[in-house]
């Protein structure tokens, strides 16, 4: 008999310090499977929340990677790095006095970053540039100008001040910390936030820590730990049709509606008009059977997510 293949989306918690290829490395090799995506990565700095797909369910992350965001962070301010993280070069270490930003000041800096906003993101970014990676260019000294992207930053609130000294090339400079909270759209640059109020205070800014706590209605709560061997992380895998519940309106199909939808028949339901997605689900093995829109009554594939072999076929279709 063969063991059927791994397919579902796992929530991962992201260390700090390694690439999020990296972690996509570690699941491959903790699930013994080489079909795994991404919907979306973090920087080595940055922890939290990576949304990968295992399988078939590769096929569920282009419709995860729009999904909102949140994020912690701490934001300093009087240091400027090249990276506008703390795995940057410092650009600017004039520091910053606790008595030149007051509480007030600082709230409107922020304030002008929340809503709609047109942003630059960091140069030391995967963003391309005729072809090529902006932090590829930017680390060879090529000039790199990126364009400014509309973002919509919903929710930017500081929780949190300390006013310190921190030592930089053996000089000690005046720093102020902030604590904060971020829900923004997919593709908001959370160090580009921060290096704006900076600049907003004239002073530099960089971030020196980043959590990414949700995406959408996933939480980092319910992640594992990859470099946790005790993780059973097959059973982590969170069930398609589940994920799909969480994201999408669903239509329940039976057998025989299931099997022509998988045949890519267009089937006749009760269900208003829906450019989608909407889940289909086949109600006998609460099975994820596509992504679809509604026309008319029929419904019309967006996304088609294959049958499961039969018990003891490989996947290739030849008999164990």
């Amino acid at each position: 008999m063969v063991a059927p293949q791994p397919d579902g989306i796992l929530l991962v918690d992201k260390p700090q310090g390694i690439s999020s290829h990296r972690v996509v490395s570690i699941a491959r090799r903790r699930l013994g499977l080489k079909k795994i995506g991404h919907a979306g990565t973090l920087d080595p700095m940055a922890t939290g929340l990576l949304l990968l797909g295992a399988g078939p369910s590769t096929r569920l992350l282009t419709h995860l990677v729009g999904l909102g965001k949140t994020y912690t962070a701490t934001i300093r301010l009087g240091v400027g790095t090249d990276s506008d993280d703390a795995d940057g070069t410092p650009t600017s270490t004039a520091g910053v006095a606790a008595a030149d930003v007051s509480d007030d000041a600082i709230e409107r800096a922020v304030a002008a970053q929340r809503g709609v906003i047109d942003q630059v993101p960091s140069t030391v970014s995967a963003i391309k540039v005729d072809g090529r990676r902006a932090y590829d260019l930017a680390r060879k000294g090529e000039e790199v100008v990126l364009r400014s992207r509309t973002v919509t930053v919903s929710r930017f609130v500081v929780t949190g001040r300390e006013d310190h000294t921190v030592t930089v090339d053996g000089v000690d400079v005046p720093v102020v910390d902030l604590d904060v909270v971020v829900d923004c759209s997919s593709g908001t640059y959370v160090r580009a936030l921060a290096r704006d109020v900076g600049a907003a205070l004239g002073t530099g800014a960089h971030l020196t820590a980043l959590r990414r706590t949700a995406v959408g209605p996933f939480d980092v709560a319910d992640a594992v730990d990859l470099e946790d061997d005790s993780v059973d992380v097959a059973a982590a895998l969170a069930r398609p049709a589940d994920v799909a519940r969480r994201l999408f309106d669903v239509v329940a199909l039976d057998a025989a509606a299931a099997r022509d939808l998988t045949d890519g028949k267009r089937v006749a339901v009760e269900h208003p008009d829906h450019d989608g997605p909407v889940a289909a689900v086949a109600q006998d093995d609460d099975r994820l059977v596509g992504l679809v829109s509604v026309r008319r009554g029929r419904l019309r594939v967006i996304t088609n997510f294959p049958a499961p072999a039969p018990v003891g076929t490989t996947t290739d279709g030849a008999h164990a």
